[in-house]
């Protein structure tokens, strides 16, 4: 049986701006794991300028917190970094892909259009956070439509039909992830917005740190209208959340005050 659990793979905190999370998935089935996004990873932690540099730590305030890794939580469950057999990578910036690194093993799924940016060598991205070769499994093409957004099924062997759903504009082959069970329905939007209330107000003052993070602010608009329209179709029967938004966590997991020295 498939239990999906709410995990926060790191911080960022740049004042004044207040604190955004690294909310993504752990979906485990027995002691096989498919993580939702990476987060920042152990070896950001250990080796934080060479992987992500200091503007960018800068920038964003990254907070280098080891239990809030994805490899920590996992071994926290009692399974080791080898469960870890797929990550669906929602796009490449360095608070999302520097957990890749702790799971060599791992089949990464990503859209074609980010792996293409990624492979380029884009500057948005850190080379040195892909430089162990990830085992790389693109998708370039919708195959359906679920719940209304395009998207892009995945091949993955756990109980659960998991999609990349395309939301580009934040990154050229930014994808949104939905997870269906039998019994649960949910899409983990991303970063296709930062703070839920972007949904609602569109004149959101974060809207400014988005536009300038946009690769495509046309496109970035454009999916959060489709996003609008999907939580006023379908926000009683599916589950969303993104990824910075630190409302959206769940209740138990800790916030950045429990961690001493941040």
């Amino acid at each position: 049986m498939l239990k999906i659990i709410h995990a926060n793979f790191g911080w960022l905190h740049s004042p004044p701006l207040p604190p955004a999370s690294c909310h993504g998935l752990i979906l485990r089935q027995a002691d096989r794991i498919v993580l939702v996004d990476s987060g920042i990873g152990m070896l950001d932690i250990e080796q934080p300028v060479p992987r992500i540099g200091r503007a960018a730590i800068d920038a964003a305030g990254f907070q280098f917190i080891p239990e809030c890794t994805a490899l920590c939580q996992i071994e926290s469950l009692g399974l080791s970094q080898t469960s870890v057999t797929d990550i669906v990578l929602t796009h490449g910036d360095h608070d999302h892909a520097g957990g890749l690194a702790d799971f060599p093993q791992a089949k990464v799924h990503v859209s074609s259009e980010e792996l293409a940016e990624i492979e380029r060598g884009s500057p948005r991205y850190s080379a040195e956070q892909f430089s162990h070769s990830p085992m790389w499994d693109s998708y370039s093409e919708a195959d359906g439509d679920w719940f209304g957004l395009p998207s892009r099924r995945l091949e993955l062997a756990i109980d659960a039909a998991v999609h990349l759903i395309w939301l580009p504009g934040h990154t050229i082959g930014h994808c949104g992830v939905a997870v269906e069970t039998s019994s649960t329905k949910l899409l983990y939007v991303g970063d296709a917005y930062y703070l839920r209330e972007e949904l609602n107000d569109r004149n959101h003052p974060i809207g400014e740190l988005a536009t300038i993070r946009a690769e495509d602010n046309v496109a970035r608009l454009e999916s959060l209208d489709r996003l609008r329209k999907f939580s006023n179709d379908h926000s009683q029967s599916v589950e969303f959340f993104g990824y910075h938004d630190v409302t959206e966590l769940p209740a138990k997991i800790p916030r950045i005050e429990s961690f001493k020295g941040i």
